[in-house]
Parts: structure tokens; sequence; C-alpha cells
């Protein structure tokens, strides 16, 4: 057989081939470089309009508003983190280390209080301790107290109060990453630990604290930023933030430069709080000395040590939960008729188009953009990943203002060009619809959908696609046939994820929505700001029935780890 052709073969791809390469770069790196740059354009925008704004307001602000907004921002955060770790991480460390009446309900009832909006904790929380309120009007009636004269009592809207609704609301995310940490030790160290004469407090803080801190760590950060991110429970409480500093600049001071000049200093705020939880690891390792450990053996407590331990564990779920459900479901239960207005039959319709929309795009585009960087070994899309995950870093507000300065700019003279064109005014199509509510909730939650993505495509064993593409297989077809079916789980669970945070989204959808276009979590927002409770109380419930059924779903699956 002779050589030539073999050697030509090799030297010169065919015209096939090369239309495959093409079409490769088109498809996965073209798609890559696109997905990033739309999930980087409104926190590009946000710092381009912060350093070219049309009136520069920058000094006023610094001079006024800004230090205070700064300060308390700092107070609040840190109060909640501070709160939110160690409960949380007492918490994991109490229900996976010991036996006592309750523990192991209590596992996964810790993780319920994540239904629970803040927002919508800081209503009850109001509604139960204000001077009309069930507490203190016990008190009255069992001291014969006429008025707030006769008697002190703490004021409830303040910044504790915002620290603690905070917390209550986002300790699971420190109990979930603790307790899986704890989960994974082994054994064999605690009893040698035991055996050398440590006692419970000493293992603790000796031994599981500090083989747990890259968890603890990583659960607070994410607690940070929420609570950076929070408007709807420090506007309720009148707690003035860097976030409320966006809104009243904004809205009520109508200076976007002086709003984006505040949320560039909330971005500078959440890198920060990223930086810290990268350093506050340094270069500390654990490894577990053993190919199989030994699973902890949980101990049994009796006595006042079970009793305290379980009345720990509880709190944080009666504050959480308990507490919020309670009151909401008395009001919305008190007046039923609220449940067929017409304004919630239509938020609830709202809701579900846009979350569901944003959720299908979401899971969709990062599949597209996690199985190409995969398959494809093409540089940039490998690059550009990492950066597709700042959406999730960015608040809300910031998002609203990144998203809206410049779509409205785009929509104002696309209706311009077509009105010079063909006489016939379109009006605002991107702005004027729902369209940026659901980008920003694709940008805002596309770093959920990819780790999801991401951790389950690593599980399947790589000789399966490469099977299918022997096969003849398109990449297409080898996702579709191969990657879908194994991973339907993690999919499953990534959608139910977005579109539950898509429901409690609010800041951003202030900002987005159009004239007279409300969702659930807006709905809630302004009938309780009007302190019509009752009438905010059915499309609270809403919003915690979706979140329930997914944190329920959440904590028996075993994909869980991979979106939190």
């Amino acid at each position: 057989m002779s050589l030539a052709p073999a050697s030509s073969d090799k030297s010169t791809p065919s015209p096939k081939s090369r239309l495959k390469r093409v079409k490769g770069i088109s498809i996965w790196s073209l798609g890559a470089a696109v997905i990033a740059a739309f999930v980087l354009l409104p926190i590009l925008a946000v710092l381009w309009v912060a350093l070219n704004p049309t009136e520069n307001i920058w000094p006023h602000l610094m001079a006024t508003t800004l230090p205070r907004y700064a300060i308390t921002t700092a107070v609040l955060t840190f109060g909640v983190a501070c709160l939110a770790a160690c409960v949380g991480t007492g918490a994991a460390w109490l229900v996976t280390m010991y036996r006592f009446p309750l523990s192991k309900p209590l596992q996964w009832l810790l993780l319920l209080p994540l239904a629970i909006p803040a927002y919508v904790g800081a209503y009850a929380l109001v509604d139960f301790l204000e001077y009309a309120g069930p507490v203190q009007t016990l008190l009255r009636d069992l001291f014969g107290w006429r008025s707030s004269r006769d008697y002190a009592f703490p004021e409830i809207r303040s910044l504790g109060s915002a620290i603690i609704v905070l917390a209550a609301a986002l300790t699971p995310y420190v109990f979930l990453m603790t307790r899986a940490a704890f989960r994974e030790q082994s054994g064999s160290i605690y009893e040698v630990s035991r055996a050398l004469g440590a006692g419970g407090f000493a293992r603790f803080w000796r031994v599981g604290v500090p083989m747990a801190r890259p968890a603890i760590a990583a659960g607070t950060a994410i607690v940070m930023m929420e609570t950076v991110s929070d408007y709807g429970t420090v506007s309720y409480f009148a707690v003035q933030t860097l976030t409320t500093g966006i809104f009243s600049t904004w809205l009520e001071a109508g200076n976007a430069g002086g709003a984006a000049q505040i949320a560039s200093v909330v971005l500078l705020v959440v890198f920060l709080i990223i930086a810290f939880e990268k350093l506050s690891r340094g270069r500390a390792r654990y490894h577990g000395g053993a190919r199989h450990p030994r699973p902890i053996t949980a101990i049994r407590l009796i006595g006042w040590r079970a009793a305290f331990a379980c009345v720990a564990c509880l709190v944080p779920f009666l504050v959480g939960f308990v507490l919020p459900v309670s009151v909401i479901s008395m009001h919305a239960l008190g007046e039923p008729e609220q449940w067929v207005k017409p304004g919630l039959i239509q938020a609830f319709r709202n809701t579900i188009t846009v979350a569901g929309s944003a959720a299908f795009i979401t899971v969709a585009a990062a599949l597209f953009m996690v199985y190409g960087v995969r398959l494809t070994g093409r540089n940039l899309p490998r690059l550009l990943l990492p950066f597709s995950t700042l959406g999730y870093a960015a608040p809300g507000a910031v998002l609203g203002i990144g998203i809206l300065i410049p779509l409205a700019a785009f929509d104002n003279a696309l209706a311009d060009g077509i009105l010079a064109l063909t006489g016939h005014d379109i009006g605002l199509l991107l702005t004027g619809s729902a369209f940026a509510i659901i980008f920003a909730y694709v940008v805002r939650f596309f770093a959920i959908a990819q780790g999801a993505a991401d951790s389950a495509m690593g599980r399947i064993a790589p000789s399966l696609p490469m099977a299918a593409r022997s096969l003849g297989q398109t990449l297409g077809g080898t996702l579709r046939r191969v990657y879908i079916p194994l991973i339907r789980g993690s999919v499953g669970t990534a959608l139910l994820l977005v579109f539950v945070d898509c429901v409690k989204e609010l800041p951003a959808t202030l900002l987005l929505r159009p004239f007279n276009f409300n969702t659930l979590a807006t709905r809630v927002h302004e009938k309780a700001s009007l302190e019509h409770l009752e009438e905010a109380s059915p499309a609270a419930l809403l919003v915690i029935g979706v979140s329930l059924v997914a944190v329920i779903l959440m904590a028996r699956s075993k994909d869980a780890s991979d979106v939190t």
C-alpha cells in the first residue's frame, strides 16, 4: 500500500473536517463568550456609569450619607455573620456528634428557615412584638399596664432586630455546609482526643472547628453577601444601608450616576467578602488519614445536657420558621377573601411566567457552557467559565442598575429607529416588558445552575461520551442522548432552586418591573410597607410554600451539595 495518500490525508484536512472545526468554534467558543458577556455586562455597566456620571455627586455622598450607609452596612453584615456562624456551627455540631430528643428530625427542620424570605420574617416579627401585638398585649394584661409609658420595651424596628431576622433566615447556609463537613470527618480523630482527656467543648473548639473551617468560612461568606444585598428587611426596619441608599438616590433623588457610584461600593464590599473567605482558609489543608474513615459515633446525652441541646437547636427553627409561618398564616386565614383578589392572581401568574422562563434559560445556558468547556477543550470557554459566576456575587439592586441603564438606552434607540423608518411607534420592547426581569434573574442565579451542571457532568465516566462519539453522534447528540438522561436529577434540582430564588428575589424586581407589574415578592413588599399585612399574607404564604417544596427536596436529594 502506498504511503503518499496517507501522508496527503494527514496534512490536508478534508473540507468536512474543516467545517466541523469552524462549527465547533462558532457554537461552543463563541457561545461561551456570549454567555460570559451577558453575565458581565451589568457589572461593567455599573462601573462605567459610576466613572462617567452625568452629575457627579460623589463628593456630596462622601460628605453626607455614604459614611453612614457604609458603617451601618458593616455593623449589620458582621453582626449577622457572627450570629449565623455561631448558631449554625453549634447546631451542626450538636446534631452530628450527639443524640438527644428530636436530634434526627432537627437535622432537616433546621433547613426550613431557608424557605422564609428575610423580609417576610421581618413583617412577622414586627407584627408579633409591636405594641398591638400578642406579646405586649399579654404583658399589659398580666401586669395591669395601661399604656407604653408604664413599661419599657425594646424598639422593634431597629438595627438589632434586622440582625436577628437576617441571621434567622440565613443560618441554614452555615448549618448545611458545616454539618456536611462534620459528617465527612473521621470518628477515630475524636476517639483519640477523648482518650487524651479532651472534653466536649475542647473537641469542638480544638478539633472540630479547625477541620471544618473552610465550610464555616464558605457558609459565612454566603451569609454576608446575602446580608449586603438585602433590601426588603432593612427598608422595613428603617435601617439605612448601601442597598437602601441605591434606591433612595436613584428613585427619590433621580440620580442614576450617584446610585451607580453607591452600587460600585457595594460591589467592592462583596468582592472583599469573597477575598476574606479565601484568605481565611489560608494555606491550611485537612485530609483524612484513612482510605475508609471510621464514621462518627454519636454520643447519647441525658438529663439537663439533652434538654439544653434540644432547646438550643429548637430556638433557630422556632424563630426562623415557626414564628413567621404562624403569624402570616393567622392573617391569611383570618381574611380568606384576600385569596381571590385579582391582584394576587395576576401576581401569581407573573411570578410563574418570569421565574419559570428564567429558570429554563439559566439551566439551558449553563448546560451549554459547561458541556462545551468539557468536550471541546478550547481555551476561550475554559478561561471565561469562572467569570460567568460573578453575577451571583452582585446584589439584585446592583444588577438592576447595570441592566436598566444600558437596556433603556438601547430600547429607546431601537424605538426611535423603527419610528423613523416606518413611522410606527412600537414603544419600549425590552424595558417595557418582563424581559429585563428575566435577564436579571439569569445573570443573578447562573452560578447555581453552572455549579450543578459542572458537578453532575464530572461524575459521568469519560468513556460514555467517547463511545457515543465513536458511534457517530455529534456533540449535540451526545449531550441529548448521553449526558441529559444521566444528570436529569441534578438538572431538575437546579431548575427548582433557580426557580425558587427567582420567586423570592425582591430588589432587582422592584427596580426592573414595568409599570403596574407585580410578582408575589413585590406584592408582599408593597402591601406590608403600607401596613396591610392581611393583604400581603396570601402572597407571602405562596412564596413560602414554593420555597418549602424546594428546601424539602434539596434536603432529601443527594445532589443538594452541588447547588449550595
